[in-house]
């Protein structure tokens, strides 16, 4: 668990009655969620329930069909006049994901850039930050993932799970208020899952706010101060890891968790 002291009472992430369709298809249904400061947010549950959907529309790259979402207070991809909603042009809503850092399941690092390279491009070309100035921050993030003897090798030279590594270091080098995984260890090979579980324990214990999206029950049971368990586009439980994995109340989450446990 996260140390308390590291969580704020103040929600970093608020998700309020949030909808979303493709089309005709409504995927996600009057979804409320909180995330406070310095606190890690697990969400679980079947494929195609919602949760990778729901992260996306965190820092909006999927538009939203109805409700709000707010990053420290701030409304996300719109804005609010007399009680309407306007949405931001794409360079605004550029501004506000620069605050939300994401880490994909694949790990989408440039194969033509060196890892420090990659970690560098944020900071230089969104930031402006020369990149002499910004290259012992670079190095220090890939320190912190364990990969500084690799710093000048290209991805293709590199396991999944250093790749993965490499693409954790390039979100955090933009300085997040929050952290977002989706699926993070879900493309890698089965010995390759704990290193990069061992970073992001790491980054909990450090009071960065997270919402991981995963399969991973025993890092949700290990780092979680909340767990989700979504269903067919709704939040059905929510609670410490203790109430949702080892007392669920839901029928659903408790023949969902029989499955995985």
């Amino acid at each position: 668990m996260t140390a308390a002291a590291n969580i704020s009472l103040s929600p970093c992430v608020e998700v309020q009655g949030v909808h979303k369709f493709f089309g005709e298809f409504q995927v996600l249904f009057d979804v409320n969620l909180k995330v406070r400061r310095g606190e890690v947010c697990v969400v679980i549950g079947p494929s195609g329930s919602g949760k990778s959907t729901l992260l996306r529309c965190v820092n909006h790259l999927e538009t939203i069909g109805a409700g709000r979402i707010r990053v420290n207070g701030q409304l996300i991809g719109c804005e609010e006049r007399q009680g309407r909603l306007y949405c931001l042009k794409p360079g605004a809503i550029a501004a506000q994901r620069r605050n939300i850092g994401m880490v994909f399941q694949r790990f989408n690092l440039f194969p033509h850039m060196t890892a420090l390279e990659n970690v560098l491009e944020g900071p230089v070309h969104v930031k402006g930050i020369p990149r002499k100035a910004a290259r012992p921050l670079g190095l220090a993030l890939l320190e912190r993932v364990g990969l500084a003897d690799r710093a000048y090798q290209y991805p293709a030279q590199l396991s999944g799970g250093q790749q993965q590594r490499v693409a954790i270091a390039r979100a955090m080098a933009m300085e997040p208020e929050v952290l977002l995984f989706d699926e993070p260890t879900s493309a890698l090979d089965p010995e390759l899952v704990g290193e990069v579980l061992d970073v992001m324990k790491a980054l909990a214990t450090s009071g960065m706010t997270m919402i991981v999206v995963t399969h991973e029950i025993g890092f949700a049971r290990e780092v979680a101060d909340t767990v989700v368990f979504m269903d067919q586009g709704r939040i059905v439980e929510a609670g410490s890891p203790q109430q949702v994995l080892d007392a669920p109340k839901n029928p659903r989450t408790q023949a969902f968790l029989s499955k995985v446990l």
